[in-house]
């Protein structure tokens, strides 16, 4: 039996995707779904397991965390999900800018399936952890992405969930506080939790993931051990650099 709780078949996705209102598909020139965002994606991630998403902008890997967040479903394939559905900690993800930090935080727990009297029991470690006390009553509206950033992970984190999506969150706010994402995440690792990392930092990932799925126009180029793949995508990179 598979310990995998993620599993990718065959998978495509194209845009405008199947939550498009049919209207602003009729004012569109090509109205027909011919560009395919993802393009049969093959492969799984196991339980306890730290899985790097790499790829250039445009590759496809905000696609696929949309996906795997339940934001959007496939047109193609087979998607397979064991157990809640996976959390995605994005910059400012689910904020509402003109509540404050503290209703921001309520409102995202509750969005993750949390009880308003679970919620009650966090706040203050939420708070600490984010280290914005002092900024807690005011409006998201007015935070600096580095603050929204630890709003975010400091909620998503006490909530504690089995998959934790984390979308370049990492390599935002003071090196400080950076380590101190690290290290918790390296105890729910040891918990058995299960980590995807999207990011542009190749050391990063090879500090972190256990393997890696490199994405390029939407295409599987390699997924497997973290360093080879990794070597093998900043080659790439520099070799697109230099030919523009």
């Amino acid at each position: 039996m598979s310990d995998a709780v993620i599993k990718l078949e065959d998978l495509w996705i194209s845009y405008p995707d199947n939550q498009e209102k049919p209207i602003k598909r009729l004012l569109k020139k090509n109205s027909s779904k011919d560009f395919w965002a993802v393009k049969g994606l093959n492969f799984e991630i196991k339980k306890g397991e730290v899985m790097g998403i790499i790829g250039r902008n445009g590759s496809g890997k905000s696609t696929l965390l949309k996906l795997l967040s339940g934001i959007i479903t496939a047109d193609k394939g087979k998607f397979t999900l064991s157990g809640d559905r996976p959390v995605l900690l994005s910059l400012g993800a689910g904020f509402q800018g003109e509540l404050s930090g503290i209703d921001n935080i309520y409102l995202n727990g509750m969005f993750l399936g949390k009880k308003k009297k679970e919620i009650d029991k966090m706040v203050d470690e939420i708070i600490e952890f984010s280290e914005l006390e002092e900024f807690i009553y005011k409006p998201v509206r007015t935070y600096s992405s580095g603050m929204k950033s630890r709003l975010a992970f400091a909620t998503a984190i006490t909530i504690d969930p089995e998959i934790l999506l984390i979308d370049e969150v990492l390599g935002v706010g003071d090196s400080a506080f950076q380590a101190k994402c690290k290290e918790v995440i390296n105890e729910k690792i040891k918990q058995n939790r299960t980590v995807i990392l999207v990011t542009h930092s190749a050391s990063l990932v090879k500090k972190m993931c256990d393997r890696v799925v490199w994405i390029h126009l939407g295409e599987q180029q390699a997924v497997g051990n973290t360093a080879e793949i990794v070597d093998e995508y900043e080659s790439f990179m520099k070799k697109s650099i230099k030919k523009v």
